[in-house]
């Protein structure tokens, strides 16, 4: 049975009629991008189809489901790190005082096999000094699958300064990339991330932005180390955010591979994205936890429909502290559940075909990439975060967010609206130490969290 297609004009009539007096621009929204979104996509629109599919696998997965791991004793990061390998993670990302040195860092991998389970670190502006403690752990195996993931710009973002110059650690850490990449053919050793961007409040453009702004950063460093620009693309891992708002999540991470090739023609080399998408912390809440099970699994929808190579889910209670043993296996089965029973990975690009996500790929990669060449303009990324010319711009953009939930046109779950006047606590393990005090010389970007104002006016 054949069933009538209406053209474009015959759905304007009929949307026309059903909103009345309102006008059909009514139906248009503005995002704090200033990019549009239509009620109607569709060929007569003008949507240029989009093939963005992620090039690897992990061990015959559609994507590696990597746990994360904080912990400061290294017996008990060991126990979690082999609990969460043995029941489905592929890899592991290690966060807190056992990477300071070889020696806990060596008890916390105890039994982990490197050359079969990447291990990546999340050392902040340490990031060096892990990554050499790391390197003593493998003792050398060629075959290790090491992730080093420096990210000197983030730290620097964040905390509004560092122990040195920001350029004195970038240095460090292209260094320390050139010194190990002989001996670690395998490993990655830079973490080009927007999550900064993203958790301080930004725009889907503006994390975009600073994740290219921070792989051109990068890059340029290792090749002063003396580093090739290939080997230095290689080494890089793009680290983006994904949220509950998943169109616009797995939009964005389709985006990064359209603002990728445009980076690596720059480059003069040829080589794929590989990207790490990691769950929002700013989506989350705290005084009920439980609808961040929700707002997780979305995210972890976005990530592998978008087509990352890596998804990592924080634990559902992860506003209030580290998450413990029932909030890691939440997480990971979360991403079990979403490969192995929804079978998300089974195609290459589920998102191509849709004009709407068409469209808003390309929207955000041509949004994103205005942003990332101010930013350029502007004398790249260390200098735009030293002037304080990025910080304003993501202030305007988080200012928008707060203002649509304030009145009622953006809600969260559990929060703003469908409280739970009764809330079952969860238990979380002790929260992160407080980072060192360091002189500022910039505008931080501070992480925030959308639900903090309101709880607090709750209490």
């Amino acid at each position: 049975m054949s069933f009538p297609i209406p053209t474009p004009l015959e759905w304007r009539e009929s949307a026309q009629k059903a909103l009345k007096d309102r006008p059909i621009e009514a139906l248009m929204s503005l995002d704090a991008d200033q990019l549009v979104t239509r009620p109607l996509y569709g060929g007569a629109s003008g949507v240029q189809p989009i093939f963005a599919p992620r090039p690897s696998d992990s061990e015959g997965r559609a994507w590696d489901l990597r746990t994360l791991v904080e912990g400061d004793d290294p017996e008990a990061v060991n126990e979690a790190v082999l609990t969460d390998l043995e029941n489905g993670a592929a890899s592991v990302v290690l966060k807190g005082r056992v990477l300071a040195d070889s020696a806990p860092l060596g008890r916390a991998l105890e039994g982990v096999a490197l050359e079969l389970a990447p291990v990546a670190l999340d050392a902040g502006i340490d990031g060096p000094d892990a990554a050499n403690a790391l390197a003593v752990v493998a003792k050398g195996s060629p075959r290790a699958q090491l992730r080093f993931h420096m990210d000197p710009v983030s730290a620097f973002a964040e905390a509004g300064g560092a122990p040195r110059s920001v350029e004195e650690h970038l240095s460090l850490a292209a260094n320390t990339a050139a010194r190990h990449a002989g001996a670690y053919p395998d490993a990655t050793f830079f973490m080009a991330s927007g999550r900064v961007a993203h958790e301080a409040g930004g725009s889907a453009a503006q994390e975009l932005a600073f994740a290219a702004a921070s792989v051109v950063a990068h890059v340029k460093a290792a090749v002063d180390a003396g580093m090739s620009v290939e080997a230095a693309l290689r080494g890089t891992v793009v680290g983006l955010s994904v949220d509950a708002e998943y169109f616009d999540a797995l939009a964005k991470v389709r985006a990064m591979r359209l603002i990728w090739g445009g980076l690596t023609r720059a480059f003069g080399v040829e080589t794929p994205a590989v990207i790490e998408a990691r769950s929002s912390r700013r989506m989350l809440s705290a005084r009920d936890p439980w609808p961040n099970l929700l707002r997780l699994t979305a995210a972890g929808f976005a990530g592998a429909v978008g087509g990352a190579d890596v998804v990592v889910l924080d634990g559902f209670t992860r506003a209030s502290g580290r998450s413990d043993a029932f909030a890691r296996r939440q997480a990971r089965n979360t991403q079990l559940v979403l490969m192995e029973e929804a079978n998300l990975g089974r195609v290459d690009d589920p998102a191509a075909g849709s004009w709407y996500l068409d469209a808003r790929t390309r929207d955000l990669a041509e949004a994103g990439w205005v942003e990332f060449q101010m930013i350029e303009a502007e004398g790249g990324l260390v200098e735009a975060l030293k002037g304080s010319v990025i910080q304003p711009r993501i202030a305007r953009a988080r200012a928008l967010r707060e203002a649509a939930l304030k009145n009622g046109a953006a809600q969260i779950i559990g929060v703003t609206k469908y409280v739970d006047a009764d809330v079952r606590p969860a238990p979380v393990e002790a929260a992160d130490a407080a980072p060192s005090a360091v002189e500022r010389v910039c505008e931080p970007l501070t992480p925030i969290r959308f639900a903090a104002a309101f709880e607090e006016a709750a209490q």
